[in-house]
């Protein structure tokens, strides 16, 4: 079995993305699981196509999206993506869509196929806080997460797939005031595993 799994780029003045800082760190196998690994830049246009060549190279199994999500206290395994692109502030490539469709023959939503509740359960059995989110947002995730279940709707019907946000690393909240939630880099990692070891 093989599971792609990607993280963005930084974004928004950050340095560091702790979604791919935390991708970089898993080992490439778990188990009998093969891992591969890729970075998606935070792009309202291009993050679907580097997706779909990151499929296209190593045709997994598995696809999970990891994103970095502010203020959030835990590991929030999405349930559901919006065919929506709604920008408070510009990608990293200046374009801030406003009420515009991901794609505009799309239906309404996409429901994750990951088994979003038993990863849930999973990471809060080895105390990692994790919850079911049922809205991915309106910026790049929910994009790259509606892109990922519009094309394995469209074209790879028997891989599984879906998007996982996690917190601002301990680094990124130390310098910010106020200091919001944050979580060490091993337990995003350990977090990850998991999620790829429920399979």
């Amino acid at each position: 079995m093989k599971v792609l799994v990607t993280g963005f780029e930084p974004f928004n003045k950050e340095s560091v993305n702790p979604s791919f800082e935390a991708v970089k760190c898993l080992p490439d196998r778990i188990g009998r699981i093969e891992v591969v690994k890729a970075e998606i830049p935070v792009s309202f246009v291009t993050s679907s196509f580097v997706l779909e060549k990151a499929i296209e190279s190593c045709s997994p199994d598995i696809v999970i999206c990891a994103g970095q999500a502010g203020g959030y206290a835990g590991i929030a395994v999405e349930r559901v993506a919006i065919n929506l692109q709604d920008a408070v502030i510009p990608d990293n490539y200046g374009i801030q869509p406003d009420n515009q469709p991901v794609f505009s023959d799309g239906p309404n939503a996409y429901f994750s196929s990951l088994p979003v509740k038993e990863i849930v359960k999973t990471l809060r059995n080895e105390v990692i806080p994790a919850f079911v989110s049922n809205s991915a947002g309106t910026y790049v995730c929910n994009s790259l997460m509606y892109s990922l279940l519009h094309l394995i709707h469209l074209k790879y019907h028997d891989m599984q797939g879906g998007f996982i946000h996690v917190p601002y690393s301990v680094e990124q909240a130390a310098g910010k005031t106020p200091i919001p939630p944050s979580m060490s880099l091993q337990q995003i990692t350990r977090a990850l595993e998991l999620a790829i070891r429920t399979f």
